[in-house]
């Protein structure tokens, strides 16, 4: 269990520090774009460069962001539960999203390869893009990864680790 935990944390902070790679990347694209502009020439493929840098940092914040319980949660009805009812719902929880995101993870792979096999590319660069599509689905994973230690950790360790 803690062996698990610890690669999830780990990964998480390594996936963190990549979008963050690639939030700069995209910091320094458009402002290269915008005084490009000044002197009317755009720098072309901007618009494609963004989303798929934006969908990358997007996916490998996810499991860095749950591991830090910073996505948005509404519970103003669950706090007012049992503990242990809190505790059932939250395992509940964890495990219907670690399913979810591992079907997403599993189908952004089948359309990755699907791309990779019939040689698809952006419409303004030519870049082949299916390791954006590998990399969305690996953030997928990573979140999956961290919802199942949550989950474990939910019935297997003690209460005060929780």
């Amino acid at each position: 269990m803690e062996v698990l935990e610890k690669i999830s944390r780990i990964l998480s902070r390594a996936f963190m520090g990549l979008a963050g790679v690639f939030l700069v990347a995209m910091i320094l694209i458009t402002c290269a774009n915008i005084f490009s502009r000044l002197v009317w020439v755009p720098i072309k493929g901007t618009f494609e460069l963004m989303g798929f840098f934006g969908a990358v940092t997007t996916a490998f914040a996810l499991g860095y962001t749950q591991l830090d319980k910073a996505h948005i949660s509404v519970d103003i009805l669950v706090n007012r539960f049992p503990p242990k009812i809190r505790m059932a719902l939250n395992g509940i929880n964890s495990f219907i999203c670690m399913i979810f995101f591992s079907l997403a993870g599993y189908q952004i792979t089948r359309w990755a390869t699907t791309i990779r096999e019939t040689g698809e590319v952006t419409e303004t660069l030519r870049v082949i893009y299916y390791p954006f599509t590998y990399a969305v689905a690996l953030g997928c994973f990573l979140l999956a990864l961290v919802l199942l230690v949550q989950f474990l950790k939910l019935f297997f360790s003690a209460p005060g680790d929780r």
